[in-house]
């Protein structure tokens, strides 16, 4: 019975799951997106986001911990010099997982697995565009033939009443 475990072993002993989140963690560091199954990506997110968050404070404690999970110095590096800079103001949520749709082989749900603010088509997308804004008038329209309908009686009764009233013709 499962009783609460959040792990999703992804069908694999302790030694190997651990060896192939560390090998796909390097790799989005190093190339900052990759193509995985939607389990396998999941997995890996609560596996390397906490390390991103360790990467801001850049001290030798830091870096020798997030060391111990990647295995890889060229990934440290790049995260502690490139991504840390980043990702800096950011207060969480570094991944951004974009499901592809399924495997040919087996219908496994795929999925691009890519961190956030290195994602240059989307950061494109985001830029503010100033809408327009469309001004519309207090009068309301009218079709030509209902305005001469109701234009041809009002404008009868102004015409009568646009000469005075006390003018009358004099007699001299």
């Amino acid at each position: 019975m499962r009783h609460g475990d959040k792990l999703n072993n992804l069908g694999r002993k302790t030694a190997h799951r651990k060896a192939m989140l560390a090998n796909m963690a390097s790799s989005l560091i190093l190339h900052k997106r990759i193509t995985t199954t939607t389990a396998k990506a999941k997995a890996l997110r609560l596996y390397v986001e906490p390390l991103l968050t360790k990467s801001k404070t850049d001290s030798t404690h830091s870096r020798r911990t997030v060391f111990a999970y990647l295995k890889s110095k060229e990934a440290v590096d790049m995260l502690f010099k490139d991504i840390a800079g980043k990702i800096a103001d950011r207060p969480g949520g570094y991944t951004r997982i974009l499901k592809t749709g399924t495997r040919l082989g087996d219908r496994a749900d795929m999925c691009f697995i890519e961190l956030v603010d290195f994602n240059e088509n989307m950061l494109a997308a985001k830029a503010p565009v100033k809408a327009k804004t469309a001004r519309r008038s207090t009068k309301k329209k009218t079709t030509d033939t209902a305005a001469k309908a109701t234009e041809t009686p009002a404008a009868e009764t102004k015409k009568a009443s646009d000469a005075p009233a006390d003018e009358t013709p004099k007699a001299e």
